[in-house]
């Protein structure tokens, strides 16, 4: 399939259309700016209250009648623009496709070859999250604004939180044998002169910060622009190479020191410098880990190595013999957990992104320039994106499209095909935008005998007033048989010729339901969840114990206690902290709207991660290894991303 990397055919629509938008433009951005100055978000209101000369309604003041001239000025030529633009709408294309050329080892093409479907089993890691990159008008319904420097900070954050190093660590403990912080941690050791990874000690405790320093007069802020250091552990790394440190004892006890190092360890930062080009919405503060720059990182950041030899020069068992012994206790629990699939998956509340982050879905990007530079941020990891899905004008459904469905799409694995549909049942202010679906074939791999290894994903954003469930459900219909359509579209297997194995089929998006509100059962019990697994539920109104809601109550967006990755992160830990500054589900037939005491769960989850077990390449099995909430974007946007990392396990590994 073809992968349009410009939204129109020919070179002479796309300048038409740039003349007719820059007709409309000031118009489009007079009117942004006369209704975002009547809509002040808690942040600017607070501004205003320790403004004793009221200097910023005096500006309102002010400037309002200069915008409304200018804006009676614009309205001719935003009308004359408006008669080209809209007809050149049934010629777009429904997405833009943009890579990064290969320019390093970490490319698309060199991932392909890292896994051949053979060997241990390979790890894939997906994140959803809504951004709320609305018109600033719009967006300060949700109590958030400065759309413009939000995108860039978001970008710079997914990026930083993404590019760090893939840490495993295993608590050897009477009481607690779990992973601890199994890939969100953001320290890790360098090589030593001699290739041996030194284990760094000092105690850690379960809720502080650990503190490092950075090797070598490196930059802090390099690591964290350029991605990880060669020497550090990359994705795909079998489970024997990882170097653990231990900790015993009782759970909430003082753990011991780590393991003794040689002379000459040092720890290094996994992910160094912060973001640069803060915005209002969050006051960067020291020891605030969404930027990976503080000199702290966020709870139970622990450190590991490479383990090299066993043995010293003199044939005496050196000190990394407990560290191989204890990699080859990781490869053991990974196959106990083969033989156990229903065995608890490791899961948490997380300061940052997964690293090795290698799909991510994106909704409510809805402002075009806003995407132009998320964009340009998360090039600086991903190599392959689309954005801009969506139509406009009455192309494609039966009203008429003001904004794009606000899908973005980013990827380190080459992307072989794109389909988008529009949902047709939508209502009130939701129609004006293109909410849909975005589905995805991926390659990840190829076998020795030259078989195409694919994932499919599916994104998408339904409907949003609580009350619609029909409208919800009947998308969710269309949803299916969209995804069973792509699938029979893209395929080029057969039972006599298999050219593609099917690795995972995954399922992401804001649903805008959740699965505990007595108003959304029609929602809960969808089929859907029948053909696709959710790592957070137990069933229909019934919620796993840890599963905690994804949307924010925006009242609190600015407060201290959560503004920032690590503060929020404590807060969501805590039952009393998710009662004040997560949104409840709520019953209307109950009268029970805001009383968040009487209401059953965490919080109202409505992004979800979804995964089928079935429909992938025979004998082949695909496990959650992690699942996450995620606190990197705390005062950006009103959800919290979710991530999860999936282990695909062939024939020969479970044998």
């Amino acid at each position: 399939m073809v992968l349009y990397t410009a939204p129109f055919p020919n070179s002479c629509l796309s300048a038409l259309h740039c003349v007719s938008w820059a007709l409309i433009f000031p118009c489009y951005w007079l009117v942004d700016r006369l209704a975002a100055s009547f809509i002040p978000t808690t942040y600017e209101k607070r501004q205003r209250a320790d403004d004793p000369c009221c200097l910023q309604l005096l500006c309102t003041a002010l400037f309002t009648p200069i915008y409304l001239a200018l804006l009676v000025a614009s309205l001719p030529f935003a009308f004359l623009g408006f008669l080209f633009w809209s007809p050149l709408q049934s010629a777009r294309r429904p997405y833009v496709y943009s890579r990064l050329e290969d320019k390093g080892l970490a490319g698309g093409a060199a991932l392909l070859s890292e896994w051949k479907g053979t060997g241990p089993g390979k790890s894939f890691c997906f994140a959803t999250a809504n951004v709320c990159l609305l018109p600033d008008s719009l967006a300060r319904i949700n109590n958030l604004f400065n759309t413009q420097a939000r995108a860039k900070e978001i970008g710079q954050r997914i990026r930083n939180g993404a590019a760090r190093p893939q840490i495993k660590i295993y608590i050897d403990s009477p009481t607690n044998t779990s992973i601890s912080a199994a890939s969100f941690s953001s320290l890790v050791s360098p090589q030593g002169g001699d290739g041996v990874g030194r284990a760094v000690p000092g105690s850690i405790k379960r809720t502080a910060s650990v503190e490092y320093k950075g090797d070598g007069g490196r930059h802090p802020g390099d690591e964290a622009a350029n991605g990880p250091a060669s020497g550090d552990p990359v994705d795909g790394s079998s489970p024997e190479d990882a170097c653990i440190v231990r900790i015993g004892g009782e759970e909430g006890s003082r753990p011991p020191e780590a393991d003794d190092p040689a002379p000459g360890g040092q720890a290094r930062n996994g992910a160094g410098g912060g973001p640069r080009g803060q915005t209002p919405n969050h006051n960067q503060q020291d020891g605030d880990s969404g930027s990976l720059g503080s000199p702290s990182a966020s709870r139970e950041s622990l450190v590991k190595g490479r383990a090299g030899s066993d043995t010293s020069a003199s044939g005496e068992p050196g000190a990394n013999s407990k560290l191989l012994h204890k990699a080859s206790v990781v490869k053991k629990a990974a196959a106990r957990r083969r033989r156990h699939p229903d065995e608890a998956f490791d899961h948490e509340v997380s300061a940052f992104f997964p690293a090795n982050l290698d799909f991510l879905c994106l909704q409510e990007v809805f402002d075009k320039r806003a995407a132009t530079k998320l964009k340009e941020q998360l090039h600086g990891y991903f190599e392959y994106i689309l954005y801009d899905v969506g139509v406009y004008g009455c192309q494609g459904c039966c009203s008429f499209k003001c904004l794009n469905s606000g899908l973005l799409f980013a990827s380190r694995y080459p992307i072989m095909d794109v389909a988008y549909h529009c949902y047709p049942n939508k209502c009130n202010d939701d129609a004006l935008a293109s909410k849909g679906a975005l589905f995805l074939k991926v390659q990840v791999g190829s076998t020795p005998q030259d078989q195409r290894i694919v994932g499919y994903i599916a994104c998408t954003h339904l409907h949003a007033p609580q009350e619609d469930s029909a409208i919800r459900c009947g998308q969710l219909d269309l949803l299916q048989d969209w995804l069973a359509d792509f699938r029979k579209s893209t395929s080029s297997s057969s039972a006599a010729n298999p050219e593609e194995l099917v690795a995972f089929d995954v399922v992401c998006g804001d649903f805008n339901f959740d699965n505990c509100s007595s108003d959304d059962k029609l929602e809960q019990q969808h089929s859907l969840f029948t053909h696709y697994r959710d790592p957070c539920r137990l069933g229909p109104g019934e919620e796993k114990p840890w599963a905690i809601g994804t949307l924010l109550d925006t009242n609190g967006l600015y407060d201290e206690d959560v503004c920032t990755p690590d503060n929020l992160q404590k807060v969501l830990e805590s039952e009393e902290g998710r009662r004040e500054y997560l949104a409840f589900p709520t019953s209307k037939s109950s009268g029970q709207k805001g009383r968040k005491e009487l209401l059953k769960g965490n919080g109202r989850r409505i992004d979800y991660m979804l995964h089928a077990e079935e429909g992938l390449c025979p004998d082949w099995k695909a496990e959650v290894e992690e699942f996450s909430f995620i606190t990197q974007l705390s005062g950006l946007t009103d959800h919290l991303p979710v991530a999860m990392r999936l282990t695909v396990f062939s024939g020969e590994d479970e044998a």
